[in-house]
């Protein structure tokens, strides 16, 4: 089976039937293997269950193989009369129509295995020319699990609310963000992360997501385990978990309800999963998790806004209070409201321009303030009254 050709989503359904694997597993053990092959945590090294033999096969194509066993295993378990395929694809019909625009040139074709692996390429790859490999891993792929959290609501309800969404989001933001700042030492990377994951609360009204209501949002086991899990991600960021995030993490999972063995087991895994395969993570080659971030991020956002900057300043010469309040941000520090109206209004521009789509997508909005931040400097020199060429 090769997932870069054609055809690979067939053999891998023609497959599981005929062996009827991944069945036989409850949903505690199902989510345990997609933690320990690296698929929540964003870094695929292996197989889920070990279901095929990883053999040759590239990250990315063990990250779409694991997606898709995620997405089966969900369908499975739901007993939909629907075939897996059809209701897939169902599923990313009601996301674009509610997220973002990413999937239009995908969704019109007719249902089909070919049209998913479409979608589960473009859901994983993103666009290989705009993405660092780095990044991709990192903020996309380790919020796949989203993805399997929303399918799982779309079948119990045959639809998937916005809210839904936008509070899945936001807890794991808000969450995260207290992660960050339990840190016993926190260098400029930490703190430009902190700043950057405050300005992309966009998912609340004009108060801060509180962490105690961000822990009511979450509902179901595997909400509790993946938030848990990206929270032990989050503290692993230096390489190392001081006291103060240990604090956390374990009133994280008595809030969470969970049991203390649980949160034993989801510090030791993260401990043991980036110890074990550092060698193997780009990520962890050099620089700490956070520093990295940080800094592909930025190149990303950067590349993106370049790319688009003729159109983007097209649009956004049609909205005059945008225009002003980026130009205002030049020489001062906006006001929460006024950030939200900024992003708002971004946020419609890019639904506009396809390639900025992935600001729309689970992750992007901890994007939206270096796109204020990279304006400015991009645009024509008229727009920036203070700009001095060098």
């Amino acid at each position: 089976m090769n997932p870069s050709s054609t055809g690979w989503i067939k053999k891998l359904l023609n497959e599981l039937q005929k062996s009827d694997l991944t069945l036989h597993v409850d949903q505690d053990i199902f989510y345990d293997s997609l933690r320990d092959c690296g698929f929540i945590y964003g870094t695929n090294l292996d197989v889920v269950l070990k279901v095929f033999p990883k053999k040759d096969l590239t990250e990315e194509e063990i990250c779409k193989i694991n997606l898709v066993l995620a997405l089966y295993f969900v369908h499975k378990n739901r007993k939909t009369e629907q075939p897996f395929v059809e209701n897939v694809i169902d599923f990313y019909e009601h996301i674009n129509e509610i997220k973002t625009s990413f999937f239009q040139d995908l969704l019109s074709d007719k249902k089909s295995n070919e049209q998913l692996e479409k979608i589960i390429h473009k859901r994983i790859q993103i666009d290989p020319n705009i993405l660092t490999k780095n990044f991709n891993y990192f903020v996309i792929n380790a919020l796949l699990y989203v993805d399997i959290l929303a399918y799982a609501e779309f079948l119990k309800n045959s639809r998937i609310s916005e809210d839904y969404i936008k509070k899945l989001e936001a807890t794991i933001v808000a969450i995260t963000l207290n992660v960050l700042t339990s840190k016993e030492v926190k260098n400029q990377y930490d703190a430009s992360l902190i700043k950057l994951f405050e300005s992309s609360l966009r998912y609340h009204d004009n108060a801060d997501l509180e962490y105690k209501k961000a822990i009511l949002h979450i509902k179901t086991p595997q909400e509790k385990h993946y938030i848990l899990d990206l929270a032990c991600m989050a503290t692993w960021s230096d390489q190392m978990i001081d006291s103060k995030e240990q604090l956390f993490i374990e009133k994280l999972g008595y809030d969470l309800d969970l049991n203390p063995s649980r949160i034993n087991e989801s510090i030791k895994t993260v401990h043991q999963f980036y110890t074990l395969n550092k060698d193997h993570i780009a990520l962890l080659s050099s620089k700490n998790v956070v520093q990295s971030f940080y800094n592909n991020s930025s190149k990303m956002v950067h590349k993106l806004i370049s790319r688009n900057s003729k159109r983007l300043y097209q649009e956004m010469k049609d909205s005059k209070e945008l225009m002003v309040l980026i130009s205002q941000s030049t020489i001062r520090d906006l006001s929460k409201e006024e950030q939200k109206k900024v992003q708002e209004q971004l946020l419609d521009i890019f639904k506009s321009i396809p390639s900025l789509a992935i600001f729309l997508l689970p992750g992007g909005a901890l994007l939206l303030p270096l796109v204020v931040k990279f304006i400015p400097k991009l645009l024509p020199s008229a727009f920036d009254e203070n700009r001095i060429d060098d």
